[in-house]
């Protein structure tokens, strides 16, 4: 299933946060959004997972859903937002208790998802009990367990430490491996970006428009640190957004 982007633009009042935005992001492809701070990234997700509407432009899916999918789109956030009185299993089961799928589908779903992320020993375990990586990984098997044709993730590893984000990061990158997804992936760190995008989308600062389009040739599930074309490629996107991340962050202090 493909998703398009068409002519998006936005104001919120007088201030202009996107213009002129169009993209297509194919089937099977991990597309990440990167540019400075306050240029419409979050605000561009929102629209493609049709939590807002833009004034300008249009967002359509192209194509069906995956004939066992109950959800075409869904979100990881930053923050984890797991019910804390419910177990792991419990917060994944939530997102298909008004599938009326059926105790042993919705089992079923649950146990594949919990095997894909390697949470099935931690299935009775309460988030309080998890650290902050493993909580992440629980929103990703809930996203999981309603088969979205899209999965939407914003800034998903920000909150976590620089050794918990590599880790789930393979993580990522095994699970696309394993069953490839389609994926739009907000980030402020081009490392991450270059580690999980098949092309990076580079939006300037406010109103946010596309600068550029960097591609990644490395197929994914052969990317690892130190990878020169990954390094070249990560040097790039920071001359690419160097000036206009600056004069975002004066901007932003009021400078």
């Amino acid at each position: 299933m493909d998703l398009l982007i068409e002519n998006v633009g936005h104001s919120y009042g007088a201030v202009e946060v996107l213009r002129d935005v169009s993209l297509d992001i194919s089937d099977g492809e991990i597309v990440c959004l990167v540019g400075p701070s306050g240029c419409g990234k979050s605000t561009l997700l929102r629209f493609l997972g049709g939590l807002e509407v833009p004034a300008r432009g249009r967002v359509s899916l192209v194509g069906e859903p995956p004939a066992d999918s109950l959800n075409p789109l869904t979100y990881v956030f930053q923050h984890f937002a797991l019910l804390p009185w419910r177990t792991v299993a419990g917060n994944v089961r939530l997102v298909l208790e008004d599938h009326r799928l059926g105790r042993a589908a919705t089992e079923a779903i649950v146990a594949d998802v919990l095997a894909r992320t390697r949470l099935s020993e931690f299935r009775e375990a309460l988030p309080k009990q998890l650290s902050g990586g493993m909580k992440q990984r629980v929103a990703i098997a809930r996203a999981l367990a309603v088969r979205p044709a899209v999965m939407l993730l914003d800034e998903p590893l920000s909150a976590l430490d620089s050794q918990t984000r590599e880790l789930l990061l393979d993580d990522l990158v095994g699970l696309w491996t394993r069953q490839p997804f389609t994926a739009v992936y907000v980030t402020h760190n081009l490392a991450e970006a270059v580690r999980l995008g098949h092309r990076i989308v580079v939006l300037s600062r406010r109103p946010g428009a596309v600068r550029a389009v960097v591609k990644i040739d490395t197929p994914l599930g052969e990317r690892a640190l130190g990878d020169a074309e990954l390094d070249a490629r990560q040097k790039e996107l920071w001359e690419l957004m160097r000036e206009e991340a600056a004069a975002a962050d004066r901007e932003l202090i009021g400078g």
